[in-house]
C-alpha cells in the first residue's frame, strides 16, 4: 500500500462494532480501513450458537455471523487487512499509525478493539471454550438450562452472574481460589441466600474434562488448604474473572478509566484531560464494560460511524 494514501476513517478491530462501523461508513462511501488486529472477529469468533442478536429466528454461529458482516463491509467498500498496531501517534494530523514495516495515516480513528476475556489458561479449558466453557452469561445461560454448572470467580460479577444463571440451572458452584470473596457484601448475601447457588472456597480448577467429546463433562478441582483433589460433576463453566480492555496502546494519549476501558462521552466520543478528542471515537466492549452484548457492540459501532461522517463533512471531505 503506498505510504502517501491518508485514509478518511480507520477502523480498529472487526468484532461486531468494527464491522458495524465498516459497513456504515462504507456505504458513505468512506472506504474505510479495517484492521483486524490480535483477535480478528472479537469474541463473537469463538462463540457458538448465539440466540439473542435481532434477525436469526433460529440462532446463528458466531464465527458465521461475523463472516456475514465482513461481507456486507467489503461489499459496500471497506478494506479489510489482518495487521496489528505496533504504536500509533495521535498528535499529529492526519494520525500516524505504525504497523511495524509500515506507517499508514487516517483523517479520523474508530478504536473497536475490544475487551478480551480473563481466562485459567488450562490447555483443556481452551481446547472447550464454545463446548461448554464461556465467558458470558447472558449469551449462554439458556444452554445451561436444568443442568448443574460452575461459576468461576469471587467478585460482583461472579455472584451477579450466578445468580443469572440460577433461571437456568439446577445447581450454581461459585468456585473461588481465595478463602476470601471479593464481592460487595449486598451481593455475596444475595448469592448466599439462594437456594441453588453453593460456594467452594480455596479451590481452583486443575482440569476440564470432556475434551475428546468436545463437551464439558466436570472439572477436576483441588482445596488449596487440604490439598484434597475430586472431580466436581457440572455440564458448564462459566468464567467470571473479568475481562481485559485492549487499549494499553492508548495510555496517556486518551483518558482510560481505573481499569482500563476507554472513558467516552455520549457513548462514542474519546477525551483526554476531560476534552473531547476531534476526530477519534471509540465503541464497542473497549468502552462498554457494563452490558459486552453483540448488538449493543454494533449499535454504538454505527454511532461512531455517523459521527465520523458528520466530522469529516464539517472538514470539508
Amino acid at each position: 500500500m503506498p505510504e502517501n494514501i491518508t485514509h478518511d476513517t480507520v477502523i480498529l478491530g472487526s468484532g461486531c462494532a468494527g464491522l458495524t462501523a465498516a459497513i456504515y461508513t462504507g456505504r458513505a462511501n468512506l472506504k474505510p480501513l479495517v484492521l483486524e488486529g490480535h483477535e480478528p472477529g472479537g469474541q463473537l469468533s469463538i462463540t457458538t450458537l448465539v440466540e439473542n442478536f435481532p434477525g436469526w429466528p433460529e440462532g446463528v454461529q458466531g464465527p458465521d455471523l461475523i463472516e456475514n458482516m465482513k461481507k456486507q463491509a467489503v461489499r459496500f467498500g471497506a478494506e479489510l487487512r489482518l495487521a496489528h498496531l505496533s504504536s500509533i501517534d495521535l498528535s499529529k494530523r492526519p494520525f500516524a499509525l505504525n504497523l511495524g514495516k509500515e506507517t499508514i495515516h487516517a483523517r479520523t480513528l474508530i478504536i473497536a478493539s475490544g475487551a478480551s476475556a480473563r481466562w485459567l489458561n488450562l490447555p483443556s479449558e481452551q481446547a472447550l471454550i464454545g463446548h461448554g466453557v464461556t465467558s458470558c452469561a447472558t449469551c449462554d445461560g439458556f444452554f445451561a438450562s436444568g443442568k448443574e454448572i460452575a461459576v468461576i470467580g469471587g467478585g460482583d460479577t461472579a455472584m451477579e452472574e450466578a445468580l443469572f444463571l440460577t433461571r437456568f440451572a439446577t445447581k450454581v458452584t461459585i468456585i473461588n481460589r481465595s478463602e476470601k470473596f471479593r464481592a460487595s457484601k449486598i451481593m455475596l448475601d444475595r448469592a448466599i441466600a439462594h437456594p441453588k447457588v453453593k460456594f467452594l472456597s480455596s479451590t481452583v480448577v486443575e482440569e476440564v474434562l470432556g475434551v475428546e467429546d468436545k463437551d464439558v463433562k466436570g472439572l477436576r478441582v483441588k482445596n488449596k488448604v487440604s490439598g484434597e483433589a475430586y472431580v466436581l460433576p457440572v455440564s458448564f463453566m462459566f468464567l467470571a474473572i473479568g475481562h481485559i480492555p485492549n487499549a494499553e496502546a492508548f495510555r496517556g494519549m486518551i483518558d482510560l478509566d481505573s481499569e482500563g476501558y476507554i472513558i467516552t462521552r455520549n457513548n462514542v466520543f474519546t477525551t483526554l484531560n476531560g476534552e473531547i478528542l476531534p476526530g477519534i471515537f471509540a465503541c464497542g466492549d473497549i468502552q462498554d464494560r457494563r452490558y459486552r452484548q453483540a448488538i449493543t457492540a454494533a449499535g454504538s459501532g454505527c454511532m461512531a460511524a455517523l459521527e465520523v461522517e458528520k466530522y469529516l463533512e464539517e472538514h470539508g471531505r
